[in-house]
């Protein structure tokens, strides 16, 4: 695995309201920060992928409009990286609008300057923003890599059929190891 970037989507306060996310907080956190290290170890670039809209709605979803959904608010800590995590200075972070991080974000510019071959990702909801963002990741000719042990869903069976449709075809699900010896390894061969 030639130079990495692990893209890590929507772990935001908001999010974690949901009870069935919230049981997986702790989980979640603590191999998501595992991955991360293992990404700082060997000298690769993270980008936070971040859900955000104007209090007015003015830029969010039709449905958010239409109903007053009021979630990922800008100036809230609602749209906030959940502070457990091991978010640096120097990482990247990139606020989207839609489920896809590519879509009309600088994401794309930031990948070109990075020149990286693979993109790990990670994040919720798998079946949502997760699923979208390995799709575009796959249509740009990006080898995609989701981080089992990182990524979680409040819909468990949506969760799963995702993990069947991407599987093997789109990106390779590993596991937090798998990825430190992939990531090892190609620091070793550079």
């Amino acid at each position: 695995m030639n130079k990495s970037v692990l893209v890590l989507i929507d772990l935001l306060n908001d999010f974690f309201q949901d009870q069935r996310l919230s049981a997986q907080r702790h989980d979640l956190v603590s191999s998501i920060n595992q991955l991360v290290r293992s990404f700082r170890q060997n000298n690769q670039p993270i980008i936070w992928i971040r859900q955000e809209f104007k209090p007015d709605l003015s830029d969010a979803f039709l449905e958010m409009r239409k109903h007053d959904i009021r979630i990922t608010i800008a100036g809230t800590e609602g749209a906030e990286i959940l502070s457990e995590l091991e978010v640096q200075p120097v990482d990247t972070v990139v606020v989207k609008k839609r489920y896809s991080a590519f879509f009309r974000t600088e994401l794309e510019e930031v990948l070109r300057t990075l020149r990286p071959e693979v993109l790990v990702v990670a994040g919720i909801n798998t079946h949502a923003c997760v699923r979208a963002t390995v799709i575009d990741a796959y249509q740009r000719d990006y080898q995609v890599i989701v981080a089992s042990e990182c990524t979680a869903s409040y819909d468990e069976e949506h969760h799963e059929v995702t993990k069947r449709y991407l599987s093997d075809k789109i990106a390779r699900f590993l596991s937090n190891s798998a990825i430190h010896e992939l990531l090892a390894s190609n620091n070793a061969a550079s």
